[in-house]
């Protein structure tokens, strides 16, 4: 399965191409993906946003889902969904809805 990411242009945020349409700020609602014709979609999706200056850095991504849970296959992409792996006080992860993330 694949999700498109980028980074906010605005003020270079990671952030995840939601089911709505819009791009959110959390991986979990990410639009999920499993075939060639969705992957080319969301690059469609992806290049319109790049060109309108809305984001950078645009990237399919491979990922997991489990227990309905999205999880990224990368390393980078945990950190990026998350915050630094040795602050746990910082990035997504710090936010009060994060939870246990």
């Amino acid at each position: 399965m694949k999700i498109l990411t980028a980074n906010r242009l605005t003020d270079g945020e990671a952030v995840w191409f939601a089911a709505d349409g819009t791009w959110a700020e959390t991986i979990d609602v990410a639009e999920t993906v499993g075939d060639k014709a969705g992957e080319a979609r969301l690059e469609a999706i992806g290049k319109a946003a790049y060109d309108n200056n809305e984001v950078v850095d645009v990237n399919l991504i491979d990922v997991s889902v489990v227990d309905g849970a999205i999880q990224p296959l990368r390393l980078r992409e945990v950190i990026r969904a998350a915050g630094p792996s040795n602050r746990l006080d910082l990035g997504k992860q710090a936010r009060p809805a994060a939870g246990a993330a």
